[in-house]
């Protein structure tokens, strides 16, 4: 009599779309990383032939979407004459010297007039009739050094109704160019989203439209403008790629004086600033992870600051759905450097498989209601005008590396505080609700409106504990703005919030207020100041310390160095640098390593001081006593489980070693592994009894590997 089978299919039929990629190279077995979905990038891009790209990659079972550039993109035939027969290259967005900022050759950085966007028009309804199912607009990228172009001039005629004027010349022209900027892009999305909805639907679809883009944290430190928090409001608007990876964590922080790459730290800010800006909306929100970077390093280099940015990306248990790498094609093809070795080499395959067990747990890893350990309830005030601030400055005034903005975050993250960010723009959607002590400045940002500060003095009165810090010094602060204008005459907009707070003129020179049931402090200090001078953080935690316990009432503010989340088996840890003490973290109990390709089993793992950990708790497997794949370097489906047998289908791209760690009731007798072509070689099966765990070894297949063990 046949065994019982049981057919269990993890990834057929209808799209999860949980996990992504994109990719503007043709489908190839060589990067077929098996997520849910591909975005298949540009039309133009990749030689064209664009419907046969999206065909290729939907034969091999993915669900196809379409991402291509706002800003710029392979657009070559409009800027070069051959969509109306203008070129346009006049449109490029242009410094004070007269020059274009480019992005490539051909391929400037634009400024959204309605005939690009008519042009946008073509490339979305194609794909929309190539049958994708979304549409992502990435990257809304204005730089803060451009505004001198004819074309930006005649937007701002048309928008403020008075002449252009020059961005250098006051702090004044430097704010209107900056909202200028930002609301070009707003209305560029907004106009190209309305076209994607009411074009699909009169076919019979209703096609979902995304925008990747940097975090606010980042644009703001790079000194871009883009719409960021206020693209929610657009009806048509489905979500957001949180794009940010080595390349924009690396970029230098200071603490305690000193200016260096803090990768994790600022990772964990950065995703955590995409959170607080659509949490409230209700929008969809991808985390974006990606193996190496643009600019060339060391193969060394890469993993280092993937497993930091990886880590952090997963501290947040309210986001489950990723975009786990961009460009597959560069990771497994491209060439990088080798520390001790002359020539570049491609990818090492223990890095390819630990790589694709890291993104393949992510297609199980589950949403979750656990915290991060530690103190709760801080968080720092964000506004979309902090991007408005950065470039050029005016009367000496400083923000170096925004420290403005990590003076009041980095010190709290380095004593193991889980800080969180809240949006101004968010304020009226009760954006406040878990938080019991709130930190703002107005030396890099300013409040857009009246009823913003009316919603924290709410807060305040109902029992919140606000900190300010500022001098309120910067020639930002007399910009012509509602705070100064008509029936308000405040100096700085701080002004109009105390007196909403009945804070009177001893805000001056700083101290604690009663207001309502709440507390308010203020620091006649720039937060810069916090971080950029040695043991400057030290008053900050004893002040942010005495308003949580004593202020809020909110509980311990315990210090310590080390962050750790559990999501369903998953365990995920931190250990920080420069923090109170450099104490190792022991994490004790029965674990698989997920970043070692040998997926050991390990009952003791220690974690280091600016290293991470991932781990798979075996005690916390799901329907422990089921055979399943606990850790895989390939995307398990077509699972059979018979009473003495256990079938499974691995894909997985070519030239790469699967490891996988599986649950068995029993020690294995017999291991069958095949693709089409035949037998293949087990390269290694380990049994390991007190687990009940095989760890099984084989060369990847992109067609799958047949997988039969027996007991």
């Amino acid at each position: 009599m046949p065994a019982a089978i049981y057919p269990v299919e993890r990834a057929s039929g209808q799209s999860l779309q949980k996990t992504s990629f994109q990719a503007s190279a043709p489908f190839s077995p060589d990067f077929d990383i098996r997520a849910d979905v591909a975005m298949v990038y540009g039309i133009n891009d990749d030689g064209g032939e664009f419907e046969k790209r999206v065909k290729g990659y939907r034969d091999k079972g993915y669900e196809v979407q379409f991402m291509t550039g706002i800003a710029w993109g392979q657009y070559k035939d409009y800027f070069l004459g051959e969509w109306d027969g203008k070129k346009h290259l006049d449109e490029g967005q242009m410094m004070q010297n007269g020059q274009t900022i480019w992005h490539g050759e051909n391929v400037p950085y634009i400024v959204p007039t309605a005939n690009f966007l008519s042009y946008m028009k073509t490339h979305v309804k194609r794909a929309i009739d190539a049958g994708v199912t979304a549409i992502y607009l990435e990257e809304p990228e204005f730089w803060a050094r451009a505004g001198y172009s004819e074309t930006f001039k005649k937007a701002w005629q048309k928008h403020y109704g008075f002449p252009w004027m020059a961005q250098h010349e006051s702090p004044e022209a430097t704010y209107l160019s900056s909202k200028l900027k930002y609301q070009l892009y707003f209305d560029a999305l907004k106009e190209i989203f309305t076209y994607v909805k009411s074009y699909s639907m009169s076919i019979g679809r209703n096609v979902k439209c995304y925008v990747p883009t940097h975090s606010l944290l980042n644009y703001s430190s790079w000194q871009i403008v883009s719409p960021e928090a206020s693209l929610a409001n657009l009806d048509g608007m489905d979500g957001y790629i949180a794009q940010v990876w080595t390349g924009t964590s690396r970029e230098p922080l200071f603490y305690n004086g000193i200016k260096k790459e803090r990768v994790f730290e600022n990772a964990f800010l950065e995703y955590g600033s995409m959170v607080s800006m659509t949490a409230p909306t209700g929008r969809r929100i991808y985390f974006l992870t990606d193996p190496i970077e643009d600019w060339q390093r060391s193969w060394d280099d890469y993993k280092l600051n993937y497993q930091a940015t990886f880590t952090a990306q997963l501290l947040y248990p309210m986001v489950n759905r990723y975009e786990v790498m961009p460009w597959p094609n560069r990771i497994y093809k491209g060439k990088f450097k080798v520390e001790g070795m002359a020539d570049k080499q491609t990818i090492a395959p223990a890095y390819a498989t630990q790589m694709q067990v890291m993104i393949n747990s992510l297609n199980s890893m589950p949403q979750s209601d656990n915290k991060l350990n530690g103190s709760h309830g801080i968080s720092v005030l964000l506004s979309n005008s902090m991007m408005f601030q950065r470039y050029p400055t005016h009367k000496g005034y400083e923000d170096p590396q925004l420290s403005n903005f990590y003076g009041m975050a980095v010190p709290l993250l380095k004593h193991g505080i889980p800080v969180s960010t809240v949006h101004m723009e968010n304020l009226a959607g009760n954006a406040l609700k878990d938080t019991k002590v709130l930190i703002m400045s107005y030396a890099n940002m300013k409040p857009s409106s009246a009823s913003e500060h009316k919603h924290l003095a709410d807060w305040v009165r109902a029992g919140g504990v606000l900190l300010y810090y500022g001098q309120d010094n910067d020639p930002f602060q007399q910009v012509k703005e509602w705070w100064n204008t008509g029936e308000n005459k405040y100096n700085a907009p701080s002004e109009h919030l105390f007196k909403l707070l009945s804070i009177n003129s001893k805000a001056n020179t700083g101290g604690t207020f009663k207001f309502g049931k709440g507390t308010v402090y203020i620091t006649k200090q720039d937060p810069k100041d916090i971080i950029m001078t040695a043991n400057g953080h030290q008053k900050f935690i004893a002040t942010v310390k005495q308003a949580y316990e004593t202020g809020a009432k909110a509980g311990k503010f315990l210090v310590k160095n080390n962050f750790v989340l559990e999501r369903g088996p998953y365990t995920i840890a931190a250990v920080l640098d420069e923090s109170a003490d450099s104490k190792t973290l022991e994490l004790n109990g029965h674990f698989i390593d997920l970043f070692d390709p040998q997926l050991p089993v390990v009952y003791k793992k220690i974690v280091t001081p600016n290293t991470q950990a991932y781990l798979y708790d075996l005690k916390r497997a799901p329907g422990k006593q089921q055979t399943q794949v606990l850790a895989s370097a390939a995307r398990v489906t077509d699972e059979q489980r018979g009473k003495k047998f256990y079938k499974i289908i691995a894909k997985s791209p070519d030239k790469t070693i699967n490891s996988m760690r599986i649950l068995l009731p029993n020690k294995p007798s017999t291991i069958k592994v095949a693709n089409a072509d035949g037998a293949l070689k087990v390269n290694r099966s380990d049994w390991d009894a007190a687990s009940h765990t095989l760890l099984l070894s084989f060369d990847n297949f992109s067609q799958g590997v047949n997988v039969q063990i027996n007991w």
